[in-house]
């Protein structure tokens, strides 16, 4: 696990201030779920987690429980890609894979294109190239921070 630096975390926040609210937020390759956790702090009405590693998910399960938000989140154990096509819509997709799984963003953006969430954020390495477009999601915007990017989508309208 790679965590999302607070720096970068902060960002985020700031810019989805507006659009957090009562929103469904999605936290694909949650790791510990600090991204999902604090899109709820922020009023986020719901939370859904997902994440391959076993022993992440216990840990986002205890993060949930001491925080006493298990009433506001669901937590999805596999593969994002897999997971995707069987989830609720969210309002907002937050995907982080690690670094090295440099694939997996292909996989997750285009599941996500198939009923594409309002807004999907990609954190990545400042050094990937991240394509301009998957499916039906284009990407609108861009904010770097050293090593790491935020790379916004939203939905493309032919």
């Amino acid at each position: 696990m790679r965590p999302t630096p607070d720096r970068m975390r902060e960002s985020l926040f700031s810019i989805l201030a507006p659009r957090v609210q009562g929103a469904i937020f999605l936290d694909l390759y949650a790791g510990t779920g600090a991204v999902g956790i604090e899109a709820l702090s922020r009023g986020a009405e719901r939370a859904i987690f997902v994440e391959h590693n076993l022993a992440a998910v216990e840990v986002i399960r205890a993060n949930l429980k001491s925080l006493r938000l298990e009433q506001q989140s669901t937590i999805w154990h596999g593969r994002a890609a897999s997971v995707i096509p069987k989830i609720e819509t969210a309002d907002i997709a937050f995907l982080d894979p690690p670094y090295p799984l440099e694939h997996e963003y292909e996989k997750a953006l285009l599941a996500l294109a198939d009923e594409p969430p309002g807004l999907v954020i990609a954190q990545h390495s400042s050094r990937f190239a991240i394509k301009e477009s998957y499916g039906a999601l284009k990407r609108t915007r861009v904010v770097k921070q050293g090593e790491n990017t935020l790379s916004f989508f939203g939905v493309q309208l032919d």
